[in-house]
């Protein structure tokens, strides 16, 4: 049962009432704990970016690091929110708009964006709203924030196919925002990459167990 005081963390705040934030940003490692990459720009021509909120987002990050070859680096942080440079704090408090989000840098000739968004669509379950299992507020929410009308049309399409089999399944609806890419504000030095260096971390995000119909796990041509 859904805790009655968790109610108000499911609502986004109003522009006016969310914190003020900082202009100073997040210091973070200068390479990925796990694969050796640079965690922030400039990265690699050859490489797009791509933003997904899945719920928890230690789980999720894990979940694309492991995607190889093709993910050259990811991070996790804050966006779709209003306060800049939030803390992890201040997103947990719901007064931020924020999601918990993990920023995936990937070559698009060793993986596709759709086996991505396949990953994405079976590694949580986008019908619950602002929450992912006992985890509840704002900041659990499914997200895609693309960085191409390419990846728009793509994200569209793949949320229409997967609805399909929700609901074949006897799912609900989804409820995953699709929307331009926003500020991504890096989060904290010890969530990034945290399940390599705390294995035994908890991370409450969970698939449907509902196939999606799309990716070939092969390498774009």
């Amino acid at each position: 049962m859904l805790n009655p005081f968790s109610k108000h963390k499911t609502t986004m705040p109003d522009v006016d009432k969310a914190l003020a934030g900082r202009e100073r940003t997040m210091p973070v490692p200068d390479s990925h704990y796990v694969l050796g990459a640079p965690l922030k720009g400039p990265f690699p021509d050859d490489t797009e970016q791509v933003v997904f909120g899945a719920g928890c987002f230690w789980g999720v990050e894990k979940s694309f690091w492991l995607a190889q070859p093709g993910v050259f680096t990811t991070a996790v942080g804050y966006a779709a929110g209003m306060t800049p440079n939030p803390t992890y704090e201040e997103v947990c408090s719901a007064r931020t708009g924020h999601n918990e989000v993990v920023l995936v840098v990937y070559r698009p000739a060793e993986l596709s964006f759709e086996d991505l968004l396949k990953r994405f669509w079976e590694g949580h379950d986008p019908t619950q709203g602002m929450r992912q299992g006992n985890d509840v507020g704002t900041q659990y929410r499914s997200g895609i924030y693309f960085t191409s009308d390419e990846q728009r049309a793509a994200a569209e399409a793949s949320r229409d196919r997967y609805q399909q089999a929700l609901t074949a399944a006897g799912r609900g609806e989804i409820t995953t925002e699709i929307i331009p890419a926003p500020d991504f504000y890096y989060a904290e030095d010890y969530h990034q990459q945290y399940l390599a260096k705390n294995p035994r971390g908890y991370c409450g995000a969970g698939g449907t167990g509902v196939s999606c119909p799309i990716g070939t796990g092969a390498k774009a041509v």
